[in-house]
């Protein structure tokens, strides 16, 4: 018996072949394939409900305000939304209202990760609306739009700090009507892509990021001497890019190269599907810790069934991509309790945190799976 660890189309790849060559005609050996059809919007809600509520069952402590944690309540809410659900309200209420609507690191903070907590309260305050909520994430981004160093846009140094902090510059930019948050969020984005590093942790041959400048061609390689691609550090890519669309109007300058980064990073990764739904850990090395992995493969499908819902990219060809992750997942991962395993827990690259076992889990992984399922759920029928 396992014992839990409890811890807080395809011809798009054409493009990516220089990065990824050890993928292409490659066929990963899988337990089961896993099925292309989409199952109804009930039964999609009842397995989120399922995963929600067992967490939350065995967190009776909503815990900290640190940006795994955050991640999760993301997710949380996102399902609320979609089931209208008192209880998810109230366990997300107790939790900000725990930690005062507060930032790790005060309001003085510039880290992306100590952001992270702000979409939870602006949820939070789109739900039932007051300032207070939203004093300390407002008050922090302000500081770096007109106080703190406004020219300085080296803070987003790894591309996990996508997801973490864009959407909360988006949202405070469009609840404000003040476009500077906007200038400012496309500066710090704009130096991640294309200045971090030298050339940027964005490679605009395949569509793909790398984790950090270590990773850049020349520096930190798989053990075979691939390239080191991290899944869920495109994942965190991948989810940031979406929130900030969700957030942004059609016709903010940036908002076509949001789209087209987010369209292209979907169309690469559906080439190197696993048949089992998942993705590898290193997208670039399929014998590179070859087990599945859940959190890279939520944001995978999070960001897959966006970009369908949005005409992003064409439903026929990538429903069943989304579909396959969705299936294999549930079938996969997803116990009989709703305790969501094979979650790659913190770390910075494929090594970190292994072995990835069946009741490997993590808060955010639960809410990269959550806010997964809620999306796709808005492609189902009823």
């Amino acid at each position: 018996m396992h014992r839990r660890r409890l811890l807080s189309g395809a011809a798009a790849l054409t493009a990516s072949a220089s990065l990824l060559p050890s993928l292409a005609g490659t066929a990963h050996a899988v337990p089961r394939a896993a099925s292309a059809g989409l199952p109804p919007r009930a039964e999609i809600t009842a397995v989120l409900r399922r995963v929600a509520d067992q967490w939350i069952g065995a967190h009776t402590d909503p815990g900290d305000n640190g940006w795994a944690n955050a991640t999760f309540f993301s997710g949380l809410l996102a399902l609320q939304r979609l089931t209208n659900s008192d209880r998810y309200l109230a366990y997300a209420r107790g939790w900000a209202e725990k930690h005062a609507y507060g930032l790790n690191g005060g309001v003085t903070t510039r880290h992306a990760d100590n952001h992270n907590a702000g979409q939870a309260y602006l949820d939070l305050y789109e739900r039932e609306p007051e300032e207070r909520k939203l004093t300390a994430i407002e008050t922090s981004l302000h500081r770096m739009v007109y106080e703190d160093q406004p020219d300085k846009n080296d803070d987003w140094w790894w591309d996990d700090a996508l997801h973490m902090a864009m959407p909360p510059f988006a949202r405070m930019g469009a609840l404000r009507k003040d476009p500077q948050y906007w200038a400012k969020l496309y500066a710090l984005y704009d130096h991640t892509k294309r200045i971090e590093g030298g050339p940027g942790l964005y490679d605009p041959a395949t569509g793909l990021w790398y984790r950090d400048k270590r990773f850049l061609p020349g520096g930190i390689a798989s053990p075979t001497g691939k390239p080191v691609v991290w899944s869920r550090g495109n994942g965190w890519v991948a989810g940031g890019h979406v929130k900030t669309l969700k957030a942004l109007p059609p016709g903010e300058r940036h908002t076509a190269e949001y789209r087209d980064t987010l369209t292209r990073l979907v169309r690469a990764v559906a080439g190197v599907q696993r048949g089992d739904g998942f993705w590898n850990v290193n997208l670039a090395d399929a014998a590179h810790l070859p087990g599945p992995e859940t959190s890279g493969t939520s944001f995978f499908l999070y960001g897959t069934s966006y970009a369908i819902g949005a005409g992003l990219v064409d439903r026929p060809t990538y429903l069943p991509v989304a579909a396959r992750a969705w299936n294999g997942l549930v079938t996969t991962a997803v116990h009989h309790d709703g305790f969501l395993g094979y979650v790659q827990n913190v770390g910075d690259r494929p090594e970190s945190s292994q072995p990835v076992t069946y009741d490997s889990t993590a808060n955010f992984g639960v809410g990269a799976f959550l806010l997964a399922g809620t999306e796709l759920a808005r492609l189902a029928r009823y």
